[in-house]
């Protein structure tokens, strides 16, 4: 169980699957749903890059393609429920329909 001062990670790498990568649209549901955790700090990282994951300009700057291997990285009490709804969201491609 975390506590409110918890700084433990919970980490877990992510592929970009829809074909047109992290472009603005995917980039704004995926901050959008961040948001939803406020107990959580994530970012996502891509090599040495590490950006905001509540943040859609920062998103951007990740520069994902289809095929991109990014790593959801959460830490506050709602790390765990924040990573396995940003995770479940990559899966099903944003819920983007093109």
């Amino acid at each position: 169980m975390t506590g409110v001062g918890d700084t433990t990670a919970v980490e877990v790498t992510v592929v970009v699957k829809n074909k047109h990568g992290l472009h603005a649209r995917p980039a704004s549901v995926l901050a959008e749903t961040a948001l939803k955790y406020k107990e959580a700090e994530v970012s996502i990282r891509k090599g040495s890059l590490v950006v905001d994951a509540k943040s859609i300009m920062e998103l951007l700057l990740l520069e994902a393609t289809c095929g991109t291997r990014l790593q959801l990285v959460a830490r506050g009490p709602q790390a765990q429920e924040a990573v396995r709804g940003l995770q479940a969201l990559f899966e099903r491609e944003f819920d983007l329909t093109l």
